[in-house]
């Protein structure tokens, strides 16, 4: 094996529980398990790696171009974030595409996100689905069918969509929900405090640490992740690893993860709809079941040994004498 010394940039901070940072030290296991030496920054100005993969196409720009100016002959992975994919890109953000059009490799993160790369760079883009190490599903109250919602309160998670949805359903639905994410700024601070106090049902319990929100999210009944873009959540593919029902907005970074029939999924931003999910959910066992046995089938997919299998086949690939002979330049 050819040992590398390889260097992962994040703009997420160390000790920040972003998607992009749980993805970056991820990654970073994986490669170390595999005999490579790993670094990981925030922004990179000199070094002397063998391979810088970044994430997120607009914010690591500076770093993508210091390195290609460094260096040119050496490779480049860009891992694509959903803001890449579902923000930057279709707006034509210049540093995005720049960032594309450097990169030797792209690596999405479901198959959906296939259809937004430019068909001249399907080529040299690889699915690598995130990978999550099984646990077990813990003791559900009877006294309640507990649906959690987890993930930052800001604006592409369309974070209040569950409590229009809760004014749909009926006295006698038992559901309560637990909210966990931190409040962006004080306006989304101050609107789950009031939703708590319009409906004794929803509970903001801001942000936790991961082993504890992974055990609200086993203890759940289901989980609902109502964002308008992602590039790949990775709490979806906790939820599948632990077998938790999964109810999301129709999006293609949910139906990327979850399969594009998954029986879960319901218009974006039509509370109403998540409502008639939530309620089927909570008193039809079938359908509920139905909901089960459909994550079940997508677990081989989030297996760590299939992740790192993927990236050790990325690597190879990049050890390719001639790659521009495999993957022109568009």
């Amino acid at each position: 094996m050819n040992v590398k010394k390889i260097v992962i940039v994040t703009p997420a901070k160390a000790g920040t529980l972003h998607g992009n940072r749980t993805t970056a030290l991820r990654w970073a296991q994986h490669l170390t398990a595999l005999g490579h030496q790993v670094e990981l920054v925030t922004q990179w100005r000199h070094g002397d790696q063998d391979l810088m993969i970044a994430l997120h196409a607009a914010r690591s720009h500076d770093s993508i171009h210091a390195w290609k100016s460094c260096a040119p002959q050496k490779p480049l992975v860009l891992m694509m974030t959903g803001t890449d994919i579902y923000r930057d890109l279709p707006a034509g953000n210049p540093q995005a595409l720049a960032s594309l059009q450097l990169a030797d490799y792209l690596v999405v993160l479901q198959t959906e996100a296939l259809k937004m790369i430019p068909h001249a760079l399907q080529g040299r883009t690889r699915v690598i689905f995130q990978s999550i190490q099984s646990g077990r599903k813990l003791f559900r109250h009877n006294s309640c069918f507990l649906v959690t919602v987890i993930g930052h309160l800001r604006a592409e998670k369309d974070p209040f969509r569950i409590n229009q949805a809760l004014q749909y359903l009926p006295a006698s639905s038992r559901i309560q929900v637990r909210h966990l994410g931190m409040a962006m700024d004080d306006v989304f601070a101050r609107q789950a405090e009031k939703n708590h106090i319009q409906d004794s049902r929803y509970r903001w319990i801001g942000q936790r640490s991961h082993p504890n929100t992974m055990r609200w999210l086993a203890s759940s009944h289901l989980m609902v992740i109502s964002s308008l873009m992602e590039g790949g959540a990775h709490v979806v593919s906790e939820a599948i690893a632990l077998g938790i029902t999964v109810i999301a907005s129709d999006i293609d970074g949910n139906r990327g993860l979850l399969g594009e029939d998954y029986p879960g999924l319901y218009r974006v931003g039509d509370g109403q709809a998540l409502a008639a999910l939530l309620h089927r959910a909570e008193t039809e066992p079938a359908y509920l079941d139905l909901l089960e046995s459909a994550i079940q089938t997508r677990q081989a997919l989030i297996m760590p040994a299939r992740e790192r299998a993927s990236i050790a086949s990325l690597l190879d690939e990049l050890d390719t004498p001639d790659r521009s002979a495999v993957h022109p330049r568009a």
